[in-house]
């Protein structure tokens, strides 16, 4: 259990890292964002499932804090892409 932690963990450093880079540089273009809102909802996904908790409870309660991710980051999306 401590070592699939350690391992989600790294990914996150390593999307968030990912993300920066991208930020600082400025290179940003439509893919990009699109590429970026989907590490955002892996990483939020990995959260919800593993240090939240959630991974070993009823679909139910899994299912709200994912259906608010989806929204929070389609509510992002349509305001970039507008």
């Amino acid at each position: 259990m401590k070592k699939t932690l350690e391992i989600i963990w790294i990914v996150l450093i390593v999307l968030t890292i990912f993300a920066y880079l991208l930020g600082y540089l400025k290179y940003i273009d439509s893919l990009l964002v699109s590429v970026l809102l989907i590490s955002t909802f892996i990483k939020g996904a990995l959260v919800i499932e593993h240090f939240m908790g959630l991974k070993n409870v009823q679909s139910k309660y899994r299912f709200i804090p994912t259906i608010w991710l989806t929204f929070v980051l389609s509510a992002i999306a349509v305001a970039y892409y507008l």
